[in-house]
């Protein structure tokens, strides 16, 4: 009887860290104010990315943008991340794109499949690929697109913003809410984020299994 039980306390205990594994995403993460630790990733054009390399050692922060092939919502914010890059890496602030999907769960979001949506889109910036999904996991992303500013501040990266790019999902709307312009903007102009947290809209990232 006993070891009966024991081994129905110890199925009940896998089944809890089951639970726990696939809530993990969304207990961890970076809150506004956090200090956000670098991370290396492979780029499309397969060197390695990290927001402290030489090429950014100019840069006041940096746009974040976890995003991917397959997921619509990201394909409808492709045009405005770009436009996002071309506006803000001359003033400080370049964007860095990551995929945080498991390729084996979503092959639309291979390696593969991100060189080629880059070089048809003429992607501006850095596409890269969280392999082990650590980096993703860390920063607490949860969707597609999920976008983070980050602030340099003597000698660290700050997070600033953490939510959508705007609040236009459909990109219908003649004005929009542009979350991500407008504390970037503030952040140049030496004033706080006003609107430092909304919610991310977007495909649920593809955790490994």
């Amino acid at each position: 009887m006993k070891m009966k039980l024991r081994f129905v306390a110890f199925l009940f205990a896998i089944g809890l860290a089951g639970v726990f594994t696939a809530m993990k995403p969304l207990e961890h993460g970076y809150k506004v104010g956090d200090e956000a630790a670098d991370f290396e990733l492979k780029n499309v054009d397969g060197n390695m990315v990290s927001m402290g390399m030489m090429k950014y050692s100019s840069a006041k922060g940096f746009i974040v943008v976890f995003t991917c092939n397959h997921c619509p919502f990201s394909v409808k914010y492709e045009d405005r991340i770009i436009a996002l890059n071309k506006k803000y890496e001359s003033l400080g602030y370049p964007l860095i794109a990551i995929n945080p999907n498991d390729p084996e769960r979503e092959p639309d979001d291979s390696f593969d499949n991100m060189q080629k949506r880059a070089k048809e889109k003429g992607f501006t910036f850095p596409y890269l690929i969280d392999e082990t999904q650590r980096t993703s996991y860390f920063f607490g992303a949860e969707r597609t697109p999920h976008a983070y500013v980050l602030k340099k501040d003597a000698g660290k990266l700050k997070v600033a913003y953490i939510g959508a790019i705007d609040d236009d999902v459909q990109n219908q709307k003649e004005k929009k809410e542009k979350y991500v312009e407008v504390a970037v903007d503030e952040l140049l102009a030496g004033k706080p984020v006003t609107k430092s947290l909304t919610k991310a809209v977007g495909c649920a990232i593809k955790w490994k299994q």
